[in-house]
Parts: C-alpha cells; sequence; structure tokens
C-alpha cells in the first residue's frame, strides 16, 4: 500500500521576527537618546542598527508570504513593521540633519529623544506581551507609549516658543527643523501604538 506524504504548511516565528525588529529599533533609538547626550560616537551604532533592522525587515515580509497561519492578522503585522521601521529611519535622519547642518544637540532634542527612547521600550514590550498572549497588557503598555509622546509634544512646543528669544537666524531655523522631525517621529510611534490596539480589537 502506498504511503501518503502529507504536506505540513510552513509555521516561521513571525511574532518573534517583529519582536526582534523592536528589540534593534529599541537599541537605534537608546542611541540616538546617547547621541543627543553628546556622545557623537553614537551615531554610527544608530546607523548600524537601521542597517540590522532593514534586514530584519525583509526577512519578516519574506515569511509572511510563506506563513499558513499568524498569531495577528498579517496585515497588522505588516504594518507594525513597517512602523518601527519609519521610526528607525526617522530616528536616523535627525542625526544626519544635525550632523550636515553643523548642529550640536541641546537639551530640548535630548529630551524628546529620552520620550521616543521611553516610548519605543513600551512598543517592545506590548510586541513581548502579544508572545505570552496578553491583549489587555499589550494595548495598556501602547497606552504608557503614546502617553510619552505626550510629554515630547509639550516640551517640543516649549523648545519652538523658546526660539523666538534666539537672535541667530541659522540656528533658529536648524533647531526648528530638528525638533520637527523629532516631533514627528513621535507621532509615528503612536500610530505604531494605536496598531496595536486595531489589532486587538479584529480580533474580539
Amino acid at each position: 500500500m502506498a504511503r501518503t506524504h502529507w504536506f505540513i504548511p510552513q509555521s516561521p516565528d513571525v511574532l518573534g521576527m517583529l519582536r526582534q525588529q523592536a528589540q534593534t529599533t529599541v537599541e537605534g533609538v537608546d542611541n540616538l537618546l546617547t547621541w543627543a547626550k553628546g556622545e557623537e560616537a553614537a551615531a554610527g551604532r544608530l546607523r548600524a542598527a537601521e542597517h540590522r533592522a532593514d534586514e530584519q525587515k525583509r526577512e519578516l515580509r519574506g515569511a509572511l508570504t510563506e506563513a499558513f497561519s499568524t498569531p495577528l492578522d498579517p496585515e497588522d503585522i505588516f504594518e507594525l513593521s513597517r512602523g518601527l521601521d519609519e521610526i528607525l529611519n526617522s530616528a536616523k535622519n535627525i542625526v544626519g540633519e544635525a550632523e550636515a547642518m553643523h548642529s550640536p544637540p541641546d537639551a530640548a532634542t535630548a529630551e524628546m529623544s529620552e520620550e521616543l527612547a521611553k516610548g519605543t521600550r513600551q512598543l517592545a514590550a506590548a510586541f513581548s506581551l502579544f508572545a505570552e498572549d496578553d491583549r489587555d497588557g499589550a494595548t495598556a503598555t501602547a497606552d504608557r507609549a503614546v502617553k510619552d509622546q505626550r510629554h515630547l509634544q509639550h516640551t517640543y512646543r516649549e523648545a519652538m516658543s523658546a526660539l523666538i528669544e534666539n537672535q541667530d537666524p541659522r540656528e533658529v531655523a536648524t533647531r526648528r527643523e530638528i525638533y520637527r522631525r523629532l516631533a514627528r517621529t513621535g507621532d509615528e510611534l503612536v500610530r505604531v501604538a494605536e496598531r496595536i490596539w486595531y489589532s486587538v480589537l479584529k480580533e474580539t
């Protein structure tokens, strides 16, 4: 009697891959903060993390095309990965812009970078809670990430207001651009946190 060979569909650990990309994003944004506090060498480490995260993103997308089933909707995993990519790309571009304009980071840049770092860690923690099937914990952690970015926006408004007193037009233009990039990165982080919520709501 002929044997029957069953086809076993692929089940790559796409959530584990997303968590890995999140940890690399945390590493990169932590280096943004270190750079903002005055360590120039951290810029190179940030760029290296961004390159690694790009590769992790590509591997994750490839795995999504092969996965028979996923713990979250594939579209949500794709969008969460895309959002992480935007955060880290933006962090790299902030440093590149400051370097190109010969503008060392100031106290406001460091303060906003710290809120970005805190929020990114919360996103990574939320993905870990997904892996533990703790949806409520994941959304609560996403909420804390959003709260961190509200603090960033407060710092942003104060820093922009303070520029009125600056008499150097070149420095004002440079600082304004850096502050805006930091604020936009915070907005992207909020979008990732909201996507966490959306992915949970779709399952209820």
